[in-house]
């Protein structure tokens, strides 16, 4: 009985939740990538870094909610296919610059076409305005700040 209420009640625990569905809409994503040879979030990676500019390391790891460790194990295999370029930064020397090459904008390009398709099936699934509407609240939950304890809050 009670292993057949665990699949049917909601989990409450909001980090379960939240992967459950971060690693479904992933799978859409990759799937529908595939033929690009970009998995999702090395797309959104090049995305990131195209806007940028050329961000260091730095920025690149804070505007994607990514230790440096993280972001080091996600862009080898973009700089080894020549994606990408890391240098370092002639105004810093402590700072590495990311940089997308002609081959990672060119892979951009040709990916934007199945990108679309799987930003449209999630939207056909989901509802447009429930997607931008979920877009808005990952937005701030990305940017909240959990160091404090809730016994630390002043009382309202």
């Amino acid at each position: 009985m009670e292993a057949a209420m665990a699949k049917t009640e909601p989990s409450r625990c909001n980090l379960t939740a939240l992967r459950k569905a971060t690693r479904r809409v992933s799978q859409l994503y990759d799937q529908v990538l595939a033929t690009s040879g970009l998995r999702g979030t090395q797309r959104a990676i090049l995305v990131y870094i195209r806007r940028s500019g050329a961000p260091t390391m730095g920025e690149l790891a804070a505007a994607l909610v990514l230790d440096r460790t993280a972001l080091n194990h996600n862009l080898k295999p973009l700089a080894r296919d020549g994606l990408l370029t890391i240098s370092v930064d002639k105004n810093d020397r402590r700072s590495r610059l990311v940089r997308l090459t002609k081959r990672g904008e060119a892979r951009l390009d040709e990916s934007q076409a199945s990108w679309r398709e799987a930003q449209e099936r999630f939207e056909s699934a989901f509802g447009a305005k429930q997607a931008a509407d979920l877009r808005q609240t990952l937005e701030l939950i990305a940017a909240l700040e959990f160091g404090e304890r809730a016994a630390d809050l002043p009382a309202s």
